[in-house]
């Protein structure tokens, strides 16, 4: 099919010509076309007579040789493009330039060692800055662009890295490489939201080194981590530091829920008394019977003993004077574990935690287990049998252990509402009351009207909350004073620890700036880790979050 055949065909099919469709062919004179198994081939040539050596710029016209290069192109009018394209290498005439020949390059057309024509070169590098390797090469074979998922990757590495100006106002935050292993540091503009670099570990020096290379930042905005602090004084002394917000108040949370659980007691509402049947033992005599023996029965269950065990081992390290990462080695238990079993003072506090999970599938169903109970069906199997007909998904056992003490006591006592959990408590004394409906709220008040301690507490979240909220950091020593002449250990604990980071968390409370901005990059950055499943080294993870 000749060149006017071909442009025929195009004009036909789609209305257009062949040089509209690739203009970047200007450069050539396009000497054949065919159209053959979808595919177009164009057989094309320079227009000028001479070339401009890439060394020393010169112009020559000496034709030394010609061969010809196969450029792969971007579609057209849905066809996938061939170009032949005749080169040329020329003499340079400089005799005082080391390159003696040099092969001519068209503008928008070639360059350097490339098979590709740089406007399917910039097509497949945005397919591959997107979507990496696999799933851009199924996209581009879509597209009609062929390319592996190594070539997308290579296309990513040869990009070269944006170069960073001074960055005033600095975010800092860690992401996990394997969670719980391996991290490494984010720093984002805060001003801008754009990422500025990677860095392959979470380490104070090397925070700092990069400070000290990239002069000029002014205000480092980091969450409550030590080795962020550190860096930031060694390699910008005169930066603020600025503490978030969030954290601040994550942290309290924490130690909200350690307060709730050590009053768990205070929150079970309390029966009001009841005239038992004269042949009957007093309803509450019952219940607390039940109760105590349940009890007993989750203090000897496996998940107890173990976890007593564990509470031992931690503190007998501990006592040899071995931190929480030798503790881990060796006892081969998680980060997380270790660190909890470090610093409670109790095993009580370990097993409140513990044993406060999730609600029992039984729960809804225990009004009708006791009424079957008093009723005279004592049979478990029966009794299973019932409740799966009313929609229960438990097993036999559950329901064996939880009427073992009815046996003993000879009834069951009357149901009652299980009391809510020490974190739902936390969580309603640390949420807007604005934000809970009517029985939160009613529940909330009762708890707090049993527990003066867990009245106070809310007292002074409230009031922390006031000062996070509207920025008032200049009221925060006198709610640390309030807090220490108060019986809160756990609170103590978090002004203890506000007061070793003093002025960066004023500057959180008093300034507007936060690592918001930085967690919305950490959860972009978590999202293409993860796309690149298996390929995500470090230098490639660094290019795609600095460039997309």
């Amino acid at each position: 099919m000749s060149l006017s055949q071909v442009n025929t065909c195009l004009s036909c099919q789609h209305g257009i010509s062949l040089e509209v469709l690739l203009p970047h062919l200007a450069g050539v004179v396009v000497e054949a076309a065919e159209l053959e198994g979808g595919r177009l081939f164009i057989w094309a040539r320079a227009r000028a007579d001479q070339g401009a050596c890439p060394r020393c710029g010169r112009v020559s016209d000496r034709v030394h040789s010609s061969y010809g290069r196969r450029l792969a192109d971007a579609p057209a009018g849905g066809h996938r493009v061939l170009i032949r394209l005749a080169v040329r290498r020329f003499f340079c005439g400089n005799p005082d330039c080391p390159k003696k020949t040099f092969a001519e390059q068209i503008d928008g057309l070639t360059s350097w060692r490339a098979r590709r024509t740089p406007p399917l070169a910039r097509a497949l590098t945005a397919i591959a800055l997107a979507l990496a390797g696999r799933a851009g090469s199924r996209l581009a074979v879509l597209l009609d662009l062929l390319a592996s998922r190594s070539s997308l990757l290579r296309l990513i590495m040869a990009l070269p890295d944006p170069q960073p100006g001074p960055v005033a106002i600095l975010g800092v935050d860690d992401f996990a490489f394997r969670r719980g292993r391996d991290y490494g540091t984010v720093l984002v503009n805060a001003e801008t939201g754009e990422p500025v670099d990677l860095l392959r570990d979470r380490e104070a020096d090397t925070f700092a080194d990069w400070l000290k290379d990239h002069p000029g930042t002014e205000v480092i905005c980091r969450d409550r981590a030590g080795a962020y602090a550190d860096g930031a004084r060694t390699g910008a002394p005169d930066a603020i530091q600025v503490a978030d917000r969030w954290h601040l108040y994550h942290n309290l949370c924490g130690h909200v829920e350690k307060t709730v659980a050590r009053h768990r007691d205070c929150l079970k509402e309390p029966e009001p008394g009841q005239e038992p049947p004269a042949d009957q033992e007093p309803a509450a005599d019952l219940e607390q019977a039940a109760a105590t023996a349940a009890q007993q029965r989750a203090a000897d269950s496996a998940l107890a003993r173990r976890t007593r065990e564990r509470y031992e081992q931690v503190q007998a390290l501990r006592a040899q004077g071995l931190g929480i990462k030798p503790i881990m080695r060796h006892t081969g238990l998680a980060k997380e574990t270790v660190r909890r079993f470090y610093r409670a003072h109790t095993v009580d506090e370990v097993l409140a935690k513990t044993m406060d999970g999730r609600p029992s599938l039984l729960d809804d169903y225990k009004p009708y287990l006791h009424q079957r109970w008093n009723e005279g069906c004592t049979n478990v199997r029966q009794l299973h049998a019932e409740l799966r007909d009313r929609g229960y998904r438990g097993g036999y056992g559950t329901i064996r252990d939880y009427v073992q003490p009815f046996r003993d006591l000879g009834a069951a006592p009357p149901a009652v509402p299980a009391p809510p959990k020490a974190r739902d408590v936390a969580s309603w004394i640390l949420a807007d009351p604005d934000h809970l409906d009517d029985e939160k709220k009613a529940k909330l008040s009762q708890i707090r009207g049993r527990c003066p301690h867990l009245d106070a507490l809310a007292r002074h979240v409230t009031e922390f909350a006031k000062i996070l909220t509207g920025l008032h950091g200049d009221r925060l020593d006198d709610w640390i004073t309030a807090v220490e002449t108060d019986d809160q250990p756990d609170l103590h604990s978090f002004a203890n620890g506000i007061r070793r980071d003093h002025d960066a968390v004023v500057n959180g409370l008093t300034m507007p700036w936060s690592s918001g901005v930085v967690e919305g990059n950490v959860n972009r950055l978590k999202m293409i880790k993860r796309q690149m499943y298996g390929r995500a080294t470090f230098e490639l993870l660094r290019k795609r979050v600095l460039l997309c």
